[in-house]
């Protein structure tokens, strides 16, 4: 690892779009980029917690955790390396970055009761541990937020949503992260039609309503359109790259702004 004099921590958080099930086909074959030296490294809580690793795809593969966080096998390609990327373009900092995703879970198993978010928030004081025994400084402290499919399936409210992801950010804010940076989910693409309006539509309204929420990027919206959606849920790993940069780009951005 060469040493920066600062670096931003951040936690990559939330359902299967931002653990990521990226894959190639004939139409779509596309891979994940190549990491740009030096621009960011994950911190491995659970399966390596004694180092850093250059960021790479699948990123987070081996941060499985029983009765927490666990999909073994399940990530394929995210965009995180995408994100990542564009962020360090931006800024000239590099990302400590934290696997917090799993797949399959609604807002109201991210609340902090023993589930996805206690997980997520002990892999993340971990990390602030091993960094500060380190002597490794750490600029900022964000989060990037990409979730909705399951709440869209279980028809969740978007009252209820908003008001359940209130009081997820209010806990992570607590443990020190300044910002959330927001994907919104995409459209259904199955045989089932849920309807994804209302929460995407709450995503929009909580990035306009809650202090320190910040739309990253609205690409999922338009993926299933130019048959970019590899199944009902997913994306094909180039979609993935294009939300990774463009969410990295409006957040380095943001950064930048807020730097000024």
């Amino acid at each position: 690892m060469k040493k920066h004099p600062e670096y931003d921590l951040f936690l990559f958080i939330g359902q299967s779009n931002m653990a990521g099930r990226g894959v190639t086909g004939e139409r779509w074959p596309q891979r994940a980029p190549e990491l740009l030296p030096g621009a960011g490294y994950e911190y491995r809580a659970v399966s390596d917690p004694g180092h850093l690793h250059p960021i790479a795809e699948p990123f987070g593969a081996a941060e499985n955790r029983s009765g927490g966080i666990d999909e073994p096998g399940r990530k394929t390609g995210s965009l995180v390396t995408a994100f990542v990327n564009a962020y360090y373009a931006a800024t000239g900092t590099p990302v400590i970055g934290v696997s917090a995703s799993v797949g399959g879970s609604g807002i109201a198993e991210w609340q902090g009761e023993e589930d996805f978010l206690s997980d997520a928030i002990r892999r993340w004081t971990d990390a602030e541990r091993f960094l500060a025994e380190q002597k490794i400084p750490v600029r900022h402290r964000y989060m990037l937020w990409c979730q909705g499919e399951t709440d869209g399936d279980r028809g969740t409210g978007p009252e209820t949503y908003k008001a359940k992801f209130r009081a997820m950010f209010a806990q992570l804010q607590g443990w020190g992260v300044e910002n959330c940076f927001l994907i919104p989910i995409g459209q259904y693409n199955g045989i089932h039609g849920y309807d994804y309006t209302a929460i995407h539509q709450a995503q929009l309204e909580l990035a306009q309503e809650v202090p320190g929420v910040v739309l990253a990027s609205d690409g999922f919206g338009a993926m299933r359109a130019r048959g970019l959606m590899k199944d009902s849920y997913h994306y094909y790993q180039q979609a993935y790259n294009e939300v990774g940069t463009e969410a990295g780009k409006t957040a380095g951005n943001f950064v930048n702004t807020k730097q000024g």
